[in-house]
């Protein structure tokens, strides 16, 4: 049996440290005692190392059941690379190997060289595999990533379930459950799964005080990123996307604004997965652009920002994946880009599927709402969905907490809600409770006669997502406990019930509206613009607006004037780098614009960052290319829509932006097989003497259900190029 002193000298022998990080060294004695073991431990926690330096100094060979090749891959070469035997010592089973490297692996497995033996899930069911490991003296067995066993997990994989199975077949040894991510309910399934019953749990706090946390609007999410990167010039990174398209589309993006970037998915061949995951690891790749695929157990310590392109399908994909940045202790920035449409997208997804597999996802999905639209601390919200209580109010490292939103005295709010609770006898979940508050008459509470409740409506004067904040509050606060086995149904806790009796002043947040994701919108407030210069370009378009008779935003949107605030041009060619402002419109409205940006910048000598120009990936470039010579030969729009690759709604989105950006182009020969004369004259009118805005929306609503989107959003294009172009 080895000492503490042993371990401390093999550790620093083996990988070069001189001492433990948290509980490395109680898991290892354990482990090496004959004990089984579950480990929760934070990405960068070190979790590699407690079944790493137990199956060198173990007699036999170590199991380690991994989920990804090229997880294997990097593990087995950091093994090598701290050993003196580089080779023999760890070696990975699975389906990339050919026949000769297959016969190397058993060569080794055989002569009792090898110490550690990577294998997927799925190769621990093949016969021939079963029978080969049966021959082994196996150390121990150990299980990494062990959330994949849980349905409630954020990536499970079915193969998992069946491990246990396996390994009673292969033969009995002692295992180590490993995984950074596990909610109670997730860690509960594991247990009963792998049929642990004596075991260890040793849990180190979730905690990253390292990561900084920020949820932004995705409103012009493409120049946001650019942006963000170029700030963070030299720094590695790491963009998730959801689906393999978007992560070729954003790599791409990336590449011809001159960053460094690499995409990473299971639809790309190994070969190029591999080489441009050792690009990224190597330096010679800046960013990575990945599906959630990459980055399990990677082991670079220097990335330094995370950002989410797409918000994640659950909160544990998403903080075992802002997990990869800062491993190294040091600064780690974790961005998410949050739209509901989003969410909405990914609840469709899993339409048709088991209606129990839809529920446990859109109780996940809803969980990761409420942390993208809480005012609460992130961290206290992420370290509550995994069981643990954060008791500081400000973590002093989130954007709610460096910029806190107001508060308000909600004591009788969270009463209505406890007491909706109660009335609804405690079976029902946060979103059906919120509605019934806020008077929402939907198909559910009609069904249930809810709406018949003297409860119903009693805070109708507030949202919906006003009294979902509450509830997660409430939450948060322990007044309310949410059943995860139950698809998160209520319950008032002993806590809630006295406040309940005994109310007091309550110091709750106001709900925070995030907007939804827009080319045209204009950015959140404190966007980094000067705010005395845009109050003054507002001031010269309304006034330029009263002189033409035009809306001030057939002129210049805000989105264009923000942008003038944060790159100052001087020229026409300047100015063509603000958003919605193409050569036409900059030469038309421009000249004052410039020459008022002109005079601020030199009586208040201001010192004009680089221009910030965000080129778009040559295919969109050849689209819109495309898109203007076919209207000049008057084709069909649903020509034209077939030859790109695009729906209708996405072609007519092109088109509004060419024109917004000031070119003309003259669609009147499609518009009239497509609308009455007499309502395009109509529609015409409303935007040119009535509009306060170019909202499609509120014309809708002012020229009444007769006439369709298409129809406004065609018009509207016809007004843009004859009167603001």
């Amino acid at each position: 049996m080895y000492t503490s002193s042993d371990l401390h000298l093999r550790l620093k022998k083996h990988f070069g440290f001189d001492s433990f990080k948290g509980q490395q060294e109680d898991i290892i004695i354990h482990l090496m005692a004959g004990n089984d073991a579950f480990v929760l431990m934070p990405t960068g926690g070190g979790k590699s190392l407690c079944y790493q330096l137990p199956a060198l100094l173990m007699p036999g060979t170590a199991i380690v059941i991994s989920p990804l090749i090229a997880l294997m891959k990097n593990q087995v070469d950091a093994i090598r690379g701290f050993t003196d035997d580089n080779y023999g010592v760890a070696h990975f089973l699975n389906s990339s190997l050919t026949k000769l490297q297959l016969e190397e692996v058993k060569d080794a497995l055989l002569s009792g060289k090898t110490k550690l033996l990577y294998v997927a899930p799925e190769s621990l069911t093949k016969a021939e595999n079963v029978q080969l490991l049966k021959k082994l003296n196996i150390s121990f067995y150990a299980i990494d990533e062990a959330h994949c066993i849980s349905e409630w997990g954020h990536d499970f994989r079915p193969e998992y379930r069946r491990i246990r199975e396996q390994i009673t077949k292969i033969g009995k040894a002692p295992v180590i459950a490993l995984t950074a991510t596990a909610t109670p309910k997730v860690q509960q399934d594991i247990r009963k799964n792998l049929e642990m019953t004596n075991e260890r749990v040793f849990k180190t706090s979730f905690n990253r005080e390292n990561l900084y946390y920020e949820v932004r609007p995705k409103v012009n999410v493409n120049r946001e990123l650019v942006k963000f990167i170029k700030q963070n010039e030299g720094k590695s990174g790491i963009v998730y996307c959801l689906s393999r398209k978007k992560v070729e589309e954003v790599s791409s993006f990336l590449q011809v604004n001159d960053i460094r970037a690499l995409p990473y998915h299971a639809g790309m061949d190994a070969a190029t997965r591999t080489k441009n995951q050792d690009l990224f690891l190597m330096e010679d790749a800046e960013v990575i652009v990945a599906t959630i695929a990459f980055g399990m157990g990677i082991d670079k310590p220097d990335v330094r920002y995370v950002i989410h392109y797409d918000i994640p399908k659950s909160l544990e994909g998403y903080y075992q994946e802002t997990g990869r940045a800062g491993r190294d202790g040091g600064e780690g920035q974790c961005i998410a880009f949050y739209s509901y449409k989003d969410i909405q997208k990914l609840e469709k997804f899993k339409q048709g599927k088991p209606v129990a597999e839809q529920e446990i996802s859109k109780l996940l999905l809803m969980e990761t709402v409420a942390y993208a639209e809480t005012n609460v601390c992130r961290r206290k919200v992420l370290l509550n969905y995994f069981g643990e209580d954060y008791k500081q109010e400000n973590c002093h490292n989130c954007d709610n907490c460096l910029h806190p939103k107001k508060q308000f005295d909600g004591q009788e709010e969270m009463c209505l809600v406890l007491e909706t609770v109660l009335k609804l006898l405690e079976q029902f979940n946060p979103e059906h409770i919120a509605s019934v508050i806020a008077g929402e008459s939907n198909a559910m509470i009609k069904s249930y006669n809810h709406h018949k409740q003297d409860v119903f409506g009693m805070g109708k004067d507030k949202s919906v997502s006003f009294w979902n904040a509450v509830v997660r509050q409430g939450i948060l606060l322990s007044f309310l406990k949410k059943d995860i086995e139950q698809y998160g149904v209520l319950s008032v806790t002993q806590k809630g019930k006295e406040f309940l009796k005994n109310p007091e002043r309550l110091m709750l947040y106001e709900e925070r509206e995030i907007e939804e994701e827009s080319d045209t919108a204009s950015r959140g407030a404190g966007g980094g613009g000067d705010e005395v210069l845009l109050a003054m370009l507002k001031d010269l378009r309304k006034s330029m607006a009263h002189k033409k008779n035009l809306a001030p935003y057939v002129i210049f949107q805000d989105v264009s004037l923000d942008d003038m605030t944060i790159i100052y041009p001087l020229t026409e060619d300047e100015l063509t780098n603000c958003q919605g402002v193409g050569t036409g419109k900059a030469k038309k409205f421009g000249k004052p614009f410039l020459e008022l940006i002109g005079r601020y910048v030199e009586e208040n000598e201001i010192i004009r960052p680089e221009d910030i120009v965000v080129k778009s990936t040559p295919k969109k470039s050849a689209n819109k290319l495309f898109i203007i010579h076919s209207v000049d030969r008057e084709l069909d729009f649903d020509v034209i829509a077939e030859a790109t690759g695009m729906s209708m709604d996405e072609l007519l989105g092109e088109v509004e932006a060419i024109v917004n950006s000031g070119t003309k182009l003259n669609i009147n020969y499609y518009l009239r097989q497509k609308v009455d004369e007499d309502k395009t004259e109509e529609i015409f009118d409303y935007f040119r003497y009535e509009a306060t805005s170019d909202s499609v929306e509120e014309a809708q609503q002012e020229l009444g259900l007769d006439y369709t989107e298409e129809e406004i959003r065609l018009v509207r294009i016809k007004f843009l190029v004859e009167v603001a172009n």
